[in-house]
């Protein structure tokens, strides 16, 4: 079963992507139809597994409401990425986040320095928990035997660690070096940038 942290998946690609073409900023085009099988076959071949049955792909996300580019993004999330085959969604509104402080007088930065303009930030909540619990609850339903984690996220370690104690492998599909505390905590990872055209959109 694949196990993907969206934001941290696809800024990571679109941010190795813009260097590897010598670009200030990119986006990578994931074809998310086949993203899960492509990284459930990728994890057996990295611990030699000849056959597998992939049971497939949670892909945990968030959305501005906010914004129109948010609306629209939740409309894509959970009318077409929702229904790929073997494919769930799990998505949550992002919250509004406190302004940023002087770390000397402590002043709320209300407005950018630079440009003037209103400084509006949302974070994202309760993602990484979903993704913990999902894994630890999935696994004591034996739903998996293997699990794919596709992020760099340290705040996962907990769970990746509680899973291995329980024999539960857990295969980190990564962009080392960012995540090696995370790959270090699973029974194994691999680089997926290298395989990225096997998962790239026209």
């Amino acid at each position: 079963m694949v196990f993907v942290d969206y934001w941290n998946f696809q800024l990571r690609l679109n941010q190795l992507e813009a260097r590897e073409k010598g670009l200030p900023d990119f986006r990578f085009k994931v074809d998310w139809a086949v993203l899960g099988t492509v990284l459930a076959r990728k994890a057996c071949e990295a611990v030699a597994i000849t056959d597998h049955a992939f049971e497939g792909c949670i892909v945990y996300t968030s959305f501005n409401p906010g914004t129109d580019e948010g609306k629209k993004f939740h409309n894509w999330a959970t009318n077409w990425l929702g229904r790929q085959t073997g494919v769930r969604v799990e998505i949550r509104e992002r919250k509004p986040k406190n302004p940023p402080r002087c770390p000397s007088c402590h002043a709320e930065i209300r407005t950018c320095p630079s440009c003037k303009q209103p400084i509006k930030a949302t974070s994202e909540k309760g993602v990484d928990t979903l993704i913990a619990t999902d894994m630890i609850r999935l696994a004591w339903e034996d739903a998996y035997d293997l699990a794919v984690l596709a992020t760099s996220d340290a705040d996962l370690i907990p769970a990746a660690d509680f899973l291995r104690l329980k024999a539960r492998k857990v295969i980190q599909a990564g962009f080392p070096p960012p995540g090696a505390d995370l790959a270090r905590a699973c029974w194994a990872s691999f680089d997926v940038f290298p395989q990225r055209a096997e998962f790239t959109r026209p």
